[in-house]
């Protein structure tokens, strides 16, 4: 690990050293001013979350992003924080047994560092610059070219900064969901390391094809995308990378001390239940922040993602009733985050009513793959990553294209993908989810092999893991009890 880290700074010096610091003086406009058209026209763009009239014309007089659609990224950007520090965390330490509460915090912790640093560099480039539709070029590495001005790729009134900001919570959260599939026997250093390499493999060219203007499956605003699928939050891009990747991860790895023959039960429900509020609340900075402006596609976006969290929430315990007389409380919370996860991709293009019927079904396949499908296949998913982010994501990729309606979205009417709506879009979610499992999978397993050579085994030692990874791994203890 230390080698590790020495390394890192050394290369970091070395490609920060030749930047200029100085920033450069902004060029005059050569643009006449606007007329008194030309500005109406352009407040009524900024109400209607349209391209400014003033565009290629003259000088606009709302320099910048719009203060309202600003305002809204902005509280999107640390809600989508704040549901991994510290909503995943507590979620996710609360599953774990109480010997390894603090690993669990470290590990996301750990990576909203180093995910950070990686997409100042360079991630955010690959994953959003103009490139060769499989991974974005160079052009904002070190955040060059990267200010208050939009990025009209993206966004019309959102300055291109605060969309990099906002891209960089959802790059944090992908690689902390995988945690919870490998929690308790991983170590921390192979941890960091698998992530690091896994960004490049796999999360900055599934974003850049998804999201990127040039993106090969960009179905919504690449003309020529080979695949034209739709991805509104990050079904593809977020779920289905990490939870594939947590199952080969997870199989790769091996099963934990004891799984299967002692108990291994969360040590608190109440952190369970709180990360779960504090995810809920979060996810409609994921979902509705992704409209990339306060307009009423983030509005449906917003109620969507309430009704499908909601009916998951329902189903899971219910489903528990039937089954065992008892609705647990780690079931609301299971089937609230499957509920949201499943409606992520189509959250931005679907009505409410196919919202409830989208957190319905998500509720029951996360809950059929969590109790049946696990047991069948005896693999350690520790915290049920891939039974609710895998199958909630890939059910929510498919039916985003079973029920997108452009009534609801109007990019759905006028992008290369208009003809398809209501039609085969399916088939396109189809193909652009397989593709991307057996990327991750691919991926994962490679990459799991190379950190397994660079650190002589991925896991703790036994003595370690029994001793409990927050003291081996740490040297501190989540509780002090006397």
């Amino acid at each position: 690990m230390k080698t590790l880290l020495c390394a890192f700074i050394v290369a970091l010096a070395g490609v920060v050293s030749p930047i200029r610091l100085a920033a450069a003086e902004a060029p005059t406009s050569s643009l006449p001013p606007p007329t008194a058209e030309q500005r109406l026209g352009d407040l009524e763009a900024y109400v209607n979350n349209a391209p400014r009239t003033t565009d290629g014309q003259a000088q606009s007089k709302i320099p910048g992003g719009g203060p309202g659609h600003s305002a809204w990224m902005m509280t999107s950007s640390a809600l989508v924080l704040f549901m991994t520090l510290p909503g995943l965390a507590l979620f996710y330490g609360g599953l774990v047994r109480r010997k390894n509460v603090l690993s669990v915090l470290a590990q996301c912790l750990g990576l909203a560092g180093v995910v950070t640093i990686l997409w100042w560099a360079c991630g955010y480039s690959l994953s959003f610059s103009r490139g060769n539709g499989f991974l974005g070029g160079w052009a904002y590495s070190f955040l060059r070219n990267v200010g208050i001005e939009p990025n009209r790729d993206y966004a019309q009134w959102v300055p291109h900064n605060l969309f990099m900001i906002y891209q960089l919570m959802f790059a944090i959260i992908t690689p902390a969901l995988t945690l919870g599939a490998i929690a308790e026997r991983m170590k921390f250093k192979a941890i960091m390391l698998f992530s690091v390499i896994w960004m490049f493999v796999v999360y900055f060219p599934v974003a850049h094809m998804m999201w990127g203007i040039d993106g090969w499956m960009n179905g919504l605003f690449n003309p020529n995308s080979s695949i034209k699928a739709i991805d509104f939050a990050g079904g593809i891009v977020v779920h289905m990378t990490s939870g594939w990747s947590a199952l080969a991860l997870c199989v790769v790895l091996g099963k934990r001390l004891g799984h299967g023959r002692e108990p291994m039960p969360p040590h608190s429900m109440v952190f369970c239940m709180t990360g779960t509020g504090m995810l809920w609340a979060g996810w409609y900075g994921f979902n509705a922040g992704s409209a990339v402006a306060a307009d009423g596609v983030a509005v449906n976006a917003f109620v969507n993602t309430t009704l499908a969290a909601a009916t998951g929430c329902f189903i899971w315990p219910m489903l528990e009733y039937l089954r065992r007389g008892k609705p647990s409380v780690l079931g609301f919370c299971s089937g609230a985050v499957a509920g949201l996860a499943t409606i992520t991709p189509a959250s931005g293009f679907v009505t409410a009513g196919n919202a409830v019927l989208i957190g319905l079904l998500a509720g029951a396949a996360t809950y059929l793959a969590c109790n049946y499908l696990k047991a069948k296949f005896k693999y350690d998913d520790s915290l049920d990553t891939f039974g609710v982010h895998a199958v909630g994501g890939t059910l929510g990729t498919v039916l985003a294209g079973v029920f997108a309606s452009a009534a609801v979205n109007p990019n759905l009417a006028s992008g290369p993908i208009a003809a398809l709506v209501g039609h085969s879009l399916w088939l396109e979610q189809l193909k652009a989810g397989g593709l991307v499992l057996l990327w991750s999978v691919t991926g994962t397993v490679a990459i799991a092999k190379v950190v397994d050579y660079a650190f002589g085994g991925l896991r703790v030692s036994e003595e370690d893991e029994s001793q409990g990874l927050d003291v081996a791994e740490h040297g501190e203890e989540g509780y002090i009890i006397e």
